[in-house]
């Protein structure tokens, strides 16, 4: 199958307008079913080492989601002191727990044999999950539904709360989903100058 130079651009135009959103730019408004089971089909159509197919997903219920955010608060106060020097940190909204619709609660299954292509680098069956990830980020922005990476968490806390057994399965990501009031133009990190943006030579190893 070949793609149109029309498709094409409009895959570089997802891409390109894809956000980490936060709480501030949620609204109340739900997402269907529907629209949960495309972003749900798009993450397990990810390439997975081996064709092992890793992931696992939790949909978060209301009473849990409620223990995710007081976890949350209290990693995001102790993080603050590894940011001193720059006081911006701690006037960041950096999730939408409560304000979003729907969270997910990304997980890798660990695998019980051998996995074709993880034998030497056994974080690939990770990587894979990450993979499905960004799927679900892109199908869900070309859906105009939002999407929120929340990372200061800590896994053992949060599968106590989902009752996972950490032997079986690795705590990958934490996912808020909604309906936004609008998609910034560009990353809120970069307008907040927090970093540069690399160009493809900055990306470059020479040996």
């Amino acid at each position: 199958m070949n793609f149109t130079k029309k498709e094409q651009k409009t895959l570089k135009k997802i891409i390109a307008s894809r956000r980490d959103v936060r709480g501030n730019s949620f609204t109340s408004k739900k997402i269907s079913q529907k629209k949960l089971k495309k972003i749900l089909e798009a993450a397990i159509q990810a390439p997975s080492v081996g064709y092992s197919q890793p992931w696992r997903f939790v949909i978060v219920k209301d009473k849990q989601k409620r223990k995710v955010y007081k976890h949350f608060k209290k990693s995001f106060e102790k993080s603050k002191k590894k940011f001193k020097k720059r006081p911006i940190y701690n006037s960041l909204k950096l999730e939408g727990i409560k304000e979003s619709n729907i969270n997910i609660a990304v997980y890798y299954k660990k695998p019980k044999e051998n996995i074709l292509g993880q034998t030497y680098m056994r974080k690939t069956g990770e990587y894979s999950v990450v993979c499905a990830i960004l799927n679900m980020w892109l199908t869900a922005r070309a859906l105009n539904v939002g999407m929120g990476w929340v990372s200061i968490l800590k896994p053992n806390k949060i599968n106590k709360i989902f009752n996972i057994d950490k032997s079986e399965y690795k705590f990958i990501g934490y996912l808020c989903f909604g309906y936004v009031k609008e998609f910034y133009k560009e990353p809120e990190l970069k307008t907040i100058k927090w970093n540069k943006t690399n160009k493809i030579k900055d990306c470059l190893l020479h040996n």
